[in-house]
C-alpha cells in the first residue's frame, strides 16, 4: 500500500503580488523551491493563513534572492499581497518508508528569505 505524506512545506511565507491576468500557477523565489525540493511546473496547495482559503495550483520559479510569492490567474482572487501562506506538496510512497519519511520544512522571514531549513514537522 501506498500512503501520500507531506513531501515539503514554505511555513508563513508572505504573499508580494497577485496577478490575476497571469495564465495561472504560483511564482515562487528560485532559492525557496530548491530549498523545498519543488520543481518547476510541479503541483502544490496553497494554504492562506490571513483568510483561511486553500487551493491547489503549479509552480513557476521566480528569480533566485527575490523572496517572490506571486499568485497568479484565477488564484488571484483567493490570496492578495501581505498575506501569509503555507506552500506544501505530497508525495506517495510505501507504506514502509512513509513511516519513516520526514518532511523538509523552510522557515522564511518577513521577506521571505530562509531562515531555517529542517526534515522534522514543526511542533
Amino acid at each position: 500500500m501506498f500512503r501520500s505524506v507531506l513531501k515539503s512545506k514554505i511555513h508563513r511565507a508572505t504573499v508580494t503580488d497577485a496577478d490575476l491576468h497571469y495564465e495561472g500557477s504560483i511564482s515562487i523565489d528560485a532559492n525557496l523551491m530548491k530549498a523545498a525540493g519543488l520543481l518547476p511546473h510541479e503541483h502544490v496547495h496553497v494554504w492562506d493563513v490571513t483568510n483561511g482559503n486553500r487551493l491547489e495550483t503549479y509552480t513557476l520559479e521566480a528569480p533566485a534572492g527575490s523572496g517572490t510569492i506571486c499568485i497568479n490567474g484565477a488564484a488571484a482572487h483567493l490570496a492578495k499581497k501581505g498575506d501569509l501562506v503555507i506552500i506544501t506538496n505530497f508525495v506517495w510512497l510505501p507504506e514502509e518508508e512513509a513511516a519513516r519519511h520526514e518532511p523538509t520544512v523552510i522557515l522564511v522571514d518577513q521577506n521571505n528569505q530562509m531562515v531555517k531549513k529542517s526534515n522534522s514537522p514543526i511542533s
